[in-house]
C-alpha cells in the first residue's frame, strides 16, 4: 500500500480570512505531500508497507527499523495532517453532546478554550495541541514535532484518541500571522469543525 495525499474537503480559500489561501495551499501540497512521499519511501519493501496509517500508529511502539525516527516524523505528519484538514470548517456549531462532555471536564467552554490556548502558546517549538479522549476522560495534551497521541506514551509522551487537534508548527501560520502564534490559535475557534469533533467522540 502506498499512502496518498488526501484531497481537502473544501477549497484552499474556504477558511478565509482566518486561515489564508496561500498558507493552506503550501501546507497541503508541499508539507503534507512531503510527509506522504517520505513515509512511502521509508516503508517500501518492509513488512509494514501494507498497513493503513491507523494500523501503523497502533503498533508504532513495536516497530523496529533503522530509520524509525524518520518514520515517526513523516508517518506522524501524514496522519496528523489528514486529521487536521477534516477538523476545519467555517460555520459549524458545538453539538450538545460534546458541549456536555467538555463542561463536565473543564467547567465551561470558555475555561476549556483558555486552557487549550495557554498550552498552545506555551508549547516550545513545533508540535500539536490536542483534545483527546483518555479512556472516557477528556484531556488537553501536546506532542512535539509530528508525534501523535495514537503512538502511545513511550513514543509521544502521552496517549488518547484525538478529538480536536491544532498544528502549531510555524509553517501552519507564519505567512499570515508571522510570530503571533496567539492570534493564530485564537483564530482556530472560527474554523474548528465542531460536528466532526463530536463524531469522533461518539464513533471512536
Amino acid at each position: 500500500m502506498s499512502y496518498v495525499l488526501p484531497n481537502l474537503p473544501y477549497e484552499y480559500n474556504a477558511l478565509e480570512p482566518f486561515f489564508d489561501k496561500e498558507t493552506m495551499k503550501i501546507h497541503h501540497t508541499k508539507h503534507h505531500q512531503n510527509y506522504v512521499n517520505n513515509t512511502n519511501s521509508i516503508l517500501k519493501k518492509t513488512v509494514f508497507s501494507s498497513l493503513s496509517i491507523e494500523e501503523l500508529m497502533s503498533i508504532f511502539n513495536e516497530i523496529e527499523l533503522e530509520n524509525k525516527t524518520a518514520l515517526q516524523n513523516n508517518a506522524g505528519g501524514h496522519i496528523n495532517h489528514s486529521f487536521f484538514w477534516k477538523s476545519l470548517k467555517i460555520g459549524t456549531f458545538l453539538p450538545e453532546i460534546l458541549k456536555i462532555e467538555i463542561e463536565k471536564k473543564f467547567g465551561s467552554i470558555d475555561v476549556f478554550k483558555e486552557k487549550f490556548e495557554r498550552i498552545a502558546i506555551n508549547h516550545f517549538g513545533s508540535g500539536w495541541i490536542w483534545l483527546v479522549n483518555q479512556n472516557g476522560v477528556l484531556s488537553i495534551v501536546s506532542t512535539s514535532n509530528q508525534d501523535s497521541p495514537l503512538m502511545g506514551v513511550k513514543i509521544s509522551k502521552t496517549y488518547g484518541y484525538p478529538i480536536i487537534g491544532l498544528d502549531v508548527w510555524e509553517h501552519a501560520y507564519y505567512l499570515k500571522y508571522q510570530n503571533r502564534r496567539i492570534d493564530y490559535v485564537k483564530s482556530f475557534w472560527n474554523v474548528i469543525n465542531w460536528e466532526e469533533a463530536c463524531n469522533r467522540l461518539q464513533n471512536q
